[in-house]
Formats: C-alpha cells, structure tokens, sequence
C-alpha cells in the first residue's frame, strides 16, 4: 500500500503496486480503490495484478497477460462482460 500512498507525489506515468490489497480489511480496502481512482483520473497507468474484478470495475481500459502476451484486451467493462474471461479469471 506504501506505493499506492507515495506514488502521486512522485507524479509517475505508471504505477505498479505488488499486492497492494492482499490482506487488509474490507473497509480499507474501499479506501485504497476511491484512493486508486483519484489516482486514474491524474492520468497514471496503473498495472493491477490482483482483485481483478474490483480493479476492473474502475478501469477505463484493462489487458490480460498470458505468458506474457496480450491475450485480450478492451475496456473495464468489456472486459467484465466477457463469458470466457469471467469463468477463466474471476
């Protein structure tokens, strides 16, 4: 979570947190995201790698790696919606 706090001041082009949200507390969790969409709306690429669909859900635009390929892509929402990445990754 200490990326996630410090990365604005540092005003990256991206942001990479490891696990940011592993274990904290549902309610801190909320915090980090409203946190994270402030940070989206600054312009920051953020790449996410866990709580998937909560991540998605604010993203405008999001990628799957597979073996690290671009398998799909397309917006948050796209992303949501499709049959074969819900069963696969969420």
């Amino acid at each position: 979570m200490m990326a996630i706090g410090k990365g604005p001041y540092r005003k990256p082009d991206l942001l990479m947190p490891n696990e940011p949200i592993l274990g904290p507390a549902p309610i801190l969790v909320k915090r980090v995201f409203d946190f994270v969409r402030q940070i989206r709306d600054t312009g920051v690429t953020i790449f996410w790698s866990n709580r998937t669909r909560t991540a998605l859900e604010i993203a405008y635009r999001g990628y799957v790696l597979e073996n690290g390929r671009i398998v799909l892509e397309g917006t948050g929402q796209e992303l949501l919606s499709n049959q074969g990445l819900r069963k696969a990754y969420l």
